[in-house]
């Protein structure tokens, strides 16, 4: 649920001036560890210039509320939806959307979250959206991580960072440099347990033991959600690039890291994790 009150203060701030300069910029890239409150503060600038009570955003009046319920019809949410990746299909609406005139605002908002989980083609898709538009648009992308968007796209928009220079450490770190939101992160909770049994099936493939095959089948069975599933195959990828520093695992390293990438490739055509363990399990026979 959107809450307007759990924003960026000094964010805020700034776009409030912008706003009341009349120089809001038509594309910003949000970046913030919590996701969520990038993701409120850029429903709080709509709401702030819809927004018909004194003090604005009040979030209460009739347009504010038709934003924050998701009904009004100038306001555009994307994401990837619990999917791996936010794909061409899902940009699409957003481009068609591009040359329509605002329907009951004088400007139109688009947002863009989790923008980290772009693929290549749906990224390259938006880069006329982020030029100067034909019709009023802000466009707001949200990552928590910037390294991951496209340095096309960076450099087409106005970069807000929430974090100040404050960074997460240890595994919350990874996790978001490897593209998990923080809701995600928090999804996951414990993961001794998980880290253990992803280590094993590790190292039965790099022994070539058979067992591998029967830790794949579990790890699978208990990974229901998104997150879980694709947490096996981020530390699958970490534990190998750890035996990159390696001399005695280098080349073993090397090689399963290079069938993850096959892995990923069958991911991104909708193979079950199980078939996609289970593939890795006898490529190590």
């Amino acid at each position: 649920m959107i809450d307007i009150t759990n924003v960026g203060t000094k964010q805020t701030q700034f776009l409030r001036c912008a706003y009341e300069q009349k120089r809001l910029a038509h594309s910003y890239l949000f970046v913030d560890s919590d996701e969520s409150r990038a993701l409120h503060t850029a429903y709080w600038l709509a709401c702030l210039f819809n927004c018909t009570g004194e003090n604005k955003p009040d979030g209460t009046c009739q347009n504010c509320r038709q934003i924050l319920s998701g009904n009004h019809p100038d306001v555009l949410l994307v994401g990837p939806e619990g999917k791996q990746t936010l794909g061409i299909d899902q940009v699409r609406p957003l481009k068609e959307e591009l040359a329509k005139s605002p329907v009951e605002s004088s400007r139109r908002f688009f947002f863009i979250n989790e923008a980290q989980k772009l693929t290549l083609s749906a990224a390259n898709g938006l880069l006329n959206l982020l030029e100067e538009p034909i019709a009023p648009v802000v466009t707001i992308l949200i990552t928590n991580n910037s390294d991951q968007i496209l340095p096309t796209i960076r450099s087409r928009t106005q970069i807000i960072n929430f974090d100040n220079g404050e960074k997460p450490d240890g595994k919350t770190a990874v996790l978001l440099e490897n593209g998990f939101s923080k809701d995600e992160i928090d999804e996951l909770g414990n993961l001794e347990k998980r880290d253990q049994e992803i280590k094993y099936f590790y190292q039965e493939m790099l022994e070539h033991n058979s067992l591998a095959l029967v830790s794949a089948h579990k790890l699978s069975e208990n990974a229901k959600l998104v997150s879980e599933q694709r947490y096996i195959l981020v530390r699958l990828k970490l534990l190998a690039e750890h035996d990159l520093n390696d001399p005695r695992k280098m080349g073993m390293a090397a090689q399963m890291l290079k069938n993850l990438i096959e892995v990923d490739k069958m991911r991104l055509s909708n193979v079950s994790l199980r078939n996609s363990l289970d593939y890795l399990a006898l490529e190590w026979k």
